[in-house]
C-alpha cells in the first residue's frame, strides 16, 4: 500500500469514529450521576450523618451538649502563716513584691510575664521548666515567658535579690504568697 492510501484510509476510519461517537451519545452503564450526596443512592456520607446513625443505633437519639461543673476547693491550698491564698483552674494574674515569696500549691504553674525571678525551694529539687525542657533549681533565674510546672507543694519564686522591682506572674493552680 501506497503511504498516500495510508493516510486517506486513517483520516477516513478516525473521522467516522468521532462522527458516530458524537451521533450515539451513550454513557457507559454507572457512570452517570444519579443522586445527591448522602442520600441512598449515594454511598458517600458526611461525619455528622454517621454519627447520627451510630446514636440512633445505640438507642441514644441525638445528644445535647451539658455545661462542665466547677471544681470545688477540696483543701489543697498551703495553709498556716499565708498573706493571701488561692486555688483555681483559671489563670490569675499575680503581683509579687520584693521580699515576698509566692508558694505553689502542687500542680500549679507559673509564667513570669515581667520582673526577675528566681526559684525558692526548701530543698535540693527543683522545678519544672517546660518551655526549655530542664529541671530549675533553688535560687536559678527564670526566664520570662517560661512555663514553670510545681509538682510538689513548698517550692515557688521570689523577686530576685537586689532588684527593686516587682514581678508580674499568670498564675493557673493553687498558691500562696508568703
Amino acid at each position: 500500500m501506497k503511504s498516500i492510501t495510508k493516510l486517506s484510509l486513517t483520516v477516513f476510519v478516525l473521522g467516522a469514529g468521532v462522527a458516530l461517537g458524537s451521533i450515539f451519545d451513550i454513557t457507559a452503564q454507572g457512570a452517570g450521576v444519579t443522586g445527591q450526596a448522602g442520600t441512598a443512592d449515594d454511598p458517600v456520607v458526611t461525619k455528622s450523618y454517621v454519627d447520627q446513625q451510630i446514636q440512633k443505633a445505640l438507642g441514644g437519639g441525638t445528644t445535647t451538649p451539658t455545661t462542665p461543673t466547677t471544681p470545688t476547693d477540696n483543701g489543697n491550698n498551703n495553709s498556716g502563716n499565708n498573706n493571701s491564698s488561692s486555688s483555681s483552674d483559671q489563670v490569675t494574674i499575680v503581683t509579687v513584691k520584693p521580699g515576698e515569696k509566692l508558694i505553689a500549691a502542687a500542680g500549679a504553674e507559673f509564667i513570669v510575664r515581667n520582673g526577675h525571678a528566681v526559684i525558692y525551694s526548701a530543698d535540693s529539687n527543683g522545678v519544672a521548666d517546660l518551655t526549655d525542657g530542664k529541671d530549675v533549681t533553688n535560687g536559678q533565674a527564670v526566664g520570662n515567658n517560661h512555663l514553670m510546672s510545681f509538682p510538689r507543694a513548698g517550692r515557688g519564686i521570689m523577686v530576685q535579690d537586689g532588684v527593686k522591682s516587682s514581678l508580674t506572674v499568670m498564675v493557673r493552680g493553687g498558691y500562696s504568697i508568703q
